[in-house]
């Protein structure tokens, strides 16, 4: 997905136009994920460049941007430009004695605390 996104419409309600946005970005994601994986891949992975135009943009991680967005929308700005490219990937395996993660008090991440 490469796309210029205009945030004023004529006649439309500039919240409604972005939540139009976002929602379209969600659903394209969402579909790319559905793909069949190519042969050695476990996961579909994302190339993410997001700017004012076309040619400002910067790379940016998937996950944020959502905020990015928010931003020119805060700003006042009317357009922005997002590109989205899906890829295949496979995880990295653990180095062995590596743990999942713990949280501040000694929880593994996974742990409900009971």
């Amino acid at each position: 997905m490469r796309k210029t996104f205009q945030l004023h419409v004529e006649g439309k309600n500039r919240d409604r136009v972005l939540d139009a946005i976002k929602h379209e970005i969600r659903k394209y994601i969402k579909r790319e994920r559905r793909r069949d994986l190519p042969e050695g891949a476990d996961f579909w992975d994302f190339d993410c460049q997001f700017g004012r135009t076309k040619e400002d943009a910067a790379v940016a991680h998937l996950s944020a941007l959502t905020g990015l967005i928010n931003g020119v929308a805060a700003e006042g700005g009317s357009q922005f430009y997002v590109e989205i490219l899906a890829k295949p990937a496979k995880r990295a395996p653990r180095a062995p004695g590596e743990s999942q993660g713990t949280d501040e008090d000694g929880m593994d991440e996974d742990d409900e605390g009971v």
